[in-house]
C-alpha cells in the first residue's frame, strides 16, 4: 500500500512562492496517478492537479493553472508543487494523493484512495 507525506507548507506573502513535497514508500509508481487536493477552512475539498506517474501528463485547476507546476522526482519516488504568485485565496491545508491511473474523473476527493496527512499554506494579504 502506499504511503504519503508532504512537507513544506508555511506562511508567505501574497505574490510569493512555496514549494510542497510529498515522499512516496510503499509501491512501485508506473500504474498510479499522483494529485494533490487543498481544503480551506469551512469549504470542501478541492481538485488542484494530477499527474499520471508513467509519463508525468499533469491535468490542473483552472484556479491554480499557470502559477502550480505539479513535478516528480522518480529516483526519489516523489512528487512536488510549485507554487508561485499565491493569493490569500490559497490559504488551505494541502493533501498529496494517489490512486490507480485510469481514464476516470480525477476532479473528485472520492475518487483517490490514498491521503497525505496534509500540510498548511497561508498567504498573506
Amino acid at each position: 500500500q502506499v504511503q504519503l507525506a508532504e512537507s513544506g507548507g508555511g506562511l508567505v506573502q501574497a505574490g510569493g512562492s512555496l514549494r510542497l513535497s510529498c515522499a512516496v514508500s510503499g509501491r512501485t509508481l508506473e500504474n498510479y496517478a499522483m494529485g494533490w487536493f487543498r481544503q480551506a477552512p469551512g469549504k470542501e475539498r478541492e481538485f488542484v492537479s494530477a499527474m499520471r506517474w508513467i509519463d508525468g501528463r499533469t491535468y490542473y485547476a483552472d484556479s491554480v493553472s499557470g502559477r502550480f507546476t505539479s513535478s516528480r522526482d522518480i529516483a526519489k519516488s516523489a512528487v512536488y508543487l510549485q507554487m508561485n504568485s499565491l493569493k490569500p485565496e490559497d490559504t488551505a491545508v494541502y493533501y498529496c494523493v494517489a490512486r490507480l491511473w485510469s481514464l476516470e474523473s480525477m476532479t473528485r476527493d472520492y475518487e483517490w484512495d490514498t491521503w497525505g496527512q496534509g500540510t498548511q499554506v497561508t498567504v498573506s494579504s
